[in-house]
């Protein structure tokens, strides 16, 4: 996906020499296309307003990975589909290429975690056998809503077709991670139980540093 984006930046600036009108779609005209980069792929579809200043877009994105994230003596693997839709006002302040754009994702955001540690481990402030333990999974998961900012430029690569990228930051505060459980022999005894929700706060307090996730997308559209 990276190669994708570098590519379409050095089109870009290939392009820098264009003229406003080259840099745009038509005041007043839609344009369909799609959009990817870090927050996923899928279609997109944008409407610029009569006097070329203002824009409004639409999309929705889709992308699933798998990150390792380690908490104390415990290596847990998540998979992890993000699925939202955005919806945003785009600026056009010198009635060109650049844009700054302003709006929110609605987002579907999940994700699955698991650990399967192989010697004794601690969990909360107790040590448990492998068979004690089991396979510890857990859910995460973000807010319903997050706002968004990023800059960017398109530019016309060919008739009716635009390129564009956009940078900036989705706000979508820290993942909530829950639904901590284990299928080892302490399943359901009430002291294991404890301290696994221990485990799950010490989880949550590695991951609530990460409240602002990346965001850069590449954008082709076609002007109808």
């Amino acid at each position: 996906m990276n190669g994708y984006v570098a590519a379409g930046a050095l089109v870009l600036m290939t392009m820098g020499g264009g003229t406003a009108a080259e840099a745009q779609s038509l005041p007043g005209s839609v344009s369909l296309g799609v959009t990817g980069g870090t927050e996923g792929v899928g279609p997109e579809v944008s409407y610029d307003l009569p006097g070329g200043v203002v824009g409004v877009r639409a999309n929705a994105t889709f992308l699933g990975f798998g990150h390792s994230v380690r908490s104390g003596n415990l290596a847990y693997h998540g998979d992890f589909t993000l699925a939202s839709g955005g919806l945003f006002a785009d600026l056009h302040p010198f009635r060109g290429g650049f844009f700054v754009s302003a709006g929110g994702r609605i987002d579907g955001n999940r994700g699955l975690i698991t650990a399967t540690p192989t010697q004794n481990t601690q969990i909360g402030r107790i040590s448990f056998t492998p068979a004690q333990i089991g396979t510890i999974t857990g859910h995460a998961d973000t807010k319903a809503f997050a706002p968004q900012l990023t800059l960017g430029y398109a530019a016309s690569v060919a008739p009716r077709l635009r390129l564009g990228l956009e940078a900036g930051a989705l706000f979508q505060g820290a993942v909530r991670v829950r639904d901590f459980r284990s299928n080892g022999a302490l399943a359901g005894d009430a002291t294991y139980t404890a301290q696994l929700e221990q485990e799950r706060l010490r989880v949550q307090d590695r991951v609530d540093d990460y409240k602002v996730y990346p965001v850069l997308q590449l954008r082709l559209g076609y002007r109808l």
